[in-house]
């Protein structure tokens, strides 16, 4: 596959040479949990996969950090290359990368100590809190305690994968994201299923696959000097580094909120359900990592030719690159939407296993909740194409609106009118409501860059 120019006019052809390795390398991330969650449903018991799931929500948020610095970091760098700047815009790729790796151990200390309290307290809530599992909590701990540990290296991994793009190397990203992958499956194997070591052995799989996506675009941008961006020796600078922190705290604020809310949904599942409810959510998230790693991969892959040609002020192309774009995510909408439905039944069973309840209940979550597909790719790419235009504040607003603000409100609101549904309808309804205001800023502002 030949290079992805930035400078380039991007036709349809160009858009998909520039997006399929970000694309790639989404779908192959989420394969670390997807790959923890078929193998402890199959081989570690409902009170593995519960507890590992209850617990994974308040590590995302730690691991919301790596966006931030790799989105803001992105625009930032792209914008600066677009200036015909490079050796500024190398120091300031330095810069972001120390700065990220220094953040991540202070927040895998926090996360470790954090990791007991927070697991303890859902035990107190659950529907009936005598029947609390045991196994579902002290997996929660044994995985959180473990992930906590590889929080730099899932920092810098969760980074890397915006600066492939930016390097016009999203081939080589999509490769190494996809070795990560396929580390982290075969360990799951090694360790669940040949040394039956469950949810410790599925945490130390994850960190081994973080591990390598973080620690080979590491040495990849030091040594590759013929790179477009490289690292190097830099110096600290705050006011760009506030301004990377600030531009990337629309995907910050869009992880943390989700993983917010994905905390608020086990304890709405804890009251009305109990352990099968949180199993359950466990399943929507797998299906929609799946599924919406189409959109955040476009949004990755797209960003750094937004940033470049925004630097440029070609308004033209700005314009162009946001038709091509809401015509691919109305097309992959629909698409996602009618695979969802129709394998809604393979789905549930791949994770359920032989509790034929759990599997009951999980099919019918996924046909209300798969309806998101229709309209989520629209706010997440309306997101990144604001960051990419420097716009930290709308771009924050909108992932803030869409994560936060209506799922929030609507995850406690319906299942006061349908119970354990409402629950399920909760992330359709707000992506109606966060589609509405992006349309909003998209409106107020076209004037302003001329798209």
């Amino acid at each position: 596959m030949s290079q992805v120019r930035l400078e380039d006019h991007f036709t349809a052809g160009e858009i998909f040479r520039a997006v399929i390795g970000p694309i790639g390398m989404v779908l192959f991330s989420s394969f670390y949990t997807i790959a923890d969650g078929i193998f402890l449903s199959q081989k570690g018991g409902q009170g593995a996969f519960s507890g590992a799931n209850l617990i994974f929500p308040l590590l995302m948020i730690f691991g919301s950090f790596g966006f931030m610095f790799g989105s803001g970091g992105n625009a930032l760098v792209s914008k600066t290359l677009g200036e015909k700047d490079p050796k500024k815009a190398n120091r300031y790729f330095s810069l972001v990368v120390y700065s990220a790796f220094v953040f991540g151990i202070l927040l895998a200390i926090i996360s470790y100590f954090v990791v007991e309290p927070v697991a303890n307290f859902f035990a107190s809530i659950e529907k009936d809190a005598a029947s609390s599992s045991d196994a579902m909590i002290q997996s929660a701990i044994t995985y959180g305690h473990i992930l906590s540990l590889g929080l730099p290296l899932f920092l810098l991994q969760n980074m890397f994968t915006s600066f492939f793009s930016t390097a016009q190397k999203p081939g080589l990203g999509f490769f190494v994201t996809f070795l990560a992958g396929i580390t982290n499956i075969i360990f799951d194997a090694i360790f669940i299923l040949g040394c039956n070591r469950s949810v410790t052995g599925a945490a130390i799989a994850s960190v081994m696959g973080q591990a390598l996506g973080a620690l080979i675009p590491l040495f990849y941008f030091f040594f590759s000097k013929k790179s477009l961006i490289h690292l190097g020796t830099t110096k600290f600078e705050g006011k760009p580094l506030l301004k990377v922190m600030s531009n990337g705290s629309s995907e910050f604020v869009s992880n943390t909120a989700s993983a917010i809310v994905g905390l608020t949904y086990n304890i709405q599942l804890l009251r009305y359900i109990g352990e099968d409810g949180v199993a359950s959510y466990a399943i929507l998230q797998y299906i929609g990592y799946l599924f919406m790693a189409i959109y955040l991969g476009y949004s990755l892959g797209l960003s750094p030719v937004v940033g470049y040609h925004y630097g440029a002020k070609n308004h033209k192309e700005l314009h162009n690159l946001l038709c091509r774009s809401l015509i691919f995510l109305a097309m992959a909408g629909l698409l996602m939407f009618g695979l969802s439905e129709a394998l809604a039944t393979v789905l549930a069973s791949l994770f359920s296993g032989s509790n034929e309840s759990l599997k009951a209940l999980s099919e019918r979550a996924i046909r209300i909740y798969c309806t998101i597909f229709l309209t989520s790719g629209f706010s997440i790419f309306a997101s990144g194409y604001f960051t990419a235009l420097s716009n930290g504040l709308v771009s924050a607003i909108i992932s803030f609106v869409r994560t936060f603000v209506f799922e929030l409100v609507f995850v406690f609101t319906l299942p006061l009118l349908w119970g354990a549904d409402g629950i399920w309808a909760a992330a359709p309804f707000a992506e109606i409501g966060s589609s509405a205001v992006t349309l909003f800023f998209f409106l107020r502002e076209r004037k302003k860059y001329g798209y």
